[in-house]
């Protein structure tokens, strides 16, 4: 990573004041935040040590918050909000802070949402555009899923820059993950391809907290404190039996945050498998022998698995898309349960197993206090920056700051545990698993 990659683009110069200077209680008492102010991506003193003997500049992200000039003169501005891919807690949080943000700090009335993801901005799909206003949104963030409902797939992007065109707007919002923020940068060339200026901005929304350079997304903490009860339940069931099983199948197509978290804060889960690690299920310390053993010992075991995790045993099979190009992953936790059931059984070692994916349920759940809390502030800082030109970026979090990061930086690569890491680390320790199975 280079310095220059952090750059946010600008529309152009900042020139108008910001309502938030028209008196001393607007106006943020800790000062404006400037392009110089900035967070650096390694906190650590060898980095440091580092970067002085080089005497080069350290890796850093933009400082978000509000800026003492704008871009956008408030009064003439049109805002677009979309959201887009699987439902996650949090969307109808974001969606009312955007709102709030620009009416009521910015004076920013004419705001409007697009259905149904990217296809909003496709005419063909006849799909009703939405006018978003204080009393619409006011009671929404109570509401799990989103008011403006959600899609997958791309869309024709000239003709997406031809609505946003057509229909005046300045700013788009997207709130999504790895492909809706890819389908924003697509926006974004096709705009300043066309020497338009309209801002895009993105809020980073993956249930798996799997966003590169952001150290969490919102969502993830409601998705694993909801996890963590079921898996409580999950316990009581397999406790409940002689040699019984329960098997949890939580979200996390290519990383397992959620399944570790959800261990992590229960202290009951005696297996976790996720897409980082490879397992073998066969031959001896393989994961059915482990899993006897512990049968033999305790009588009782909670297996937490993600949904990604073991892929590599369906290699030989035909592999499916969903309509954004992501492979869709096999039912790691049915396959699972049925070959635990096709080693035990014939063996005659008695058992019983109990499968559960609570996934959906998860997904469609209203935001706890802390995400709804953490939705609020990225909208209210994906608001900053939009209003002063910044485009093409996204809102993140690191190191305790809300940053401003390129798009093509954070979907270059997908975030994962490191299996040599802390986190993995503790996972082992809280369930006492092998290093290796």
């Amino acid at each position: 990573m280079k310095p220059e990659d952090f750059d946010v683009k600008e529309l152009g110069r900042a020139t108008a004041m910001t309502p938030l200077n028209e008196s001393i209680r607007c106006r943020p008492s800790f000062g404006f935040v400037t392009d110089n102010d900035r967070v650096l991506y390694d906190t650590s003193l060898a980095s440091y040590d580092k970067y002085c003997k080089l005497g080069e500049p350290p890796v850093s992200f933009e400082k978000a918050g509000p800026r003492e000039f704008l871009f956008f003169q408030p009064s003439k501005t049109k805002v677009g909000i979309i959201t887009c891919g699987g439902l996650c807690p949090g969307l109808n949080n974001v969606i009312r802070s955007l709102v709030m943000e620009l009416h009521y700090r910015y004076g920013v009335k004419n705001i409007i949402g697009f259905q149904y993801g990217y296809e909003g901005l496709i005419p063909d799909y006849d799909h009703a555009i939405v006018d978003l206003t204080k009393e619409s949104v006011n009671h929404i963030l109570h509401i799990g899923g989103t008011v403006l409902g959600s899609s997958r797939g791309e869309q024709d992007v000239s003709r997406m820059v031809d609505t946003l065109e057509m229909l005046n707007i300045n700013i788009l919002f997207t709130i999504g993950g790895d492909g809706t923020l890819r389908g924003a940068h697509a926006l974004h060339e096709e705009i300043t391809k066309r020497g338009l200026k309209i801002a895009v901005g993105g809020v980073p929304k993956t249930i798996d907290n799997d966003i590169n350079l952001i150290d969490k997304s919102f969502g993830f903490e409601t998705a694993f404190t909801i996890a963590r009860e079921v898996i409580r339940n999950a316990h009581n069931e397999a406790s409940g039996a002689y040699n019984g099983i329960a098997l949890v199948k939580l979200m996390g197509r290519e990383s397992g945050f959620i399944a570790a978290h959800a261990a992590l804060s229960i202290q009951e889960v005696n297996f976790v498998l996720v897409p980082e690690m490879r397992f073998r299920l066969d031959g001896p310390d393989g994961f059915i022998d482990v899993l006897k053993k512990r049968l033999e010992h305790r009588h009782h075991a909670l297996i937490v698995v993600a949904e990604g995790a073991g892929q590599e045993f369906f290699s030989g099979e035909k592999q499916e898309k969903d309509a954004s190009g992501n492979i869709k992953n096999k039912d790691i936790g049915i396959y699972l349960k049925e070959k635990i059931t096709e080693a035990f059984k014939p063996a005659g070692f008695p058992h019983t197993i109990r499968y559960i994916d609570p996934s959906y349920y998860i997904r469609s759940a209203a935001a706890n206090a802390n995400d709804s809390k953490f939705c609020s502030l990225l909208a209210q800082n994906a608001v900053h920056a939009a209003m002063s030109g910044k485009t093409d970026f996204v809102v993140g979090h690191w190191n305790n700051e809300f940053t401003l990061i390129p798009i093509p930086v954070t979907v270059s690569e997908r975030k994962k545990i490191d299996i040599n890491g802390e986190l993995w680390w503790n996972v082992l320790e809280a369930t006492g698993q092998p290093g290796m199975i």
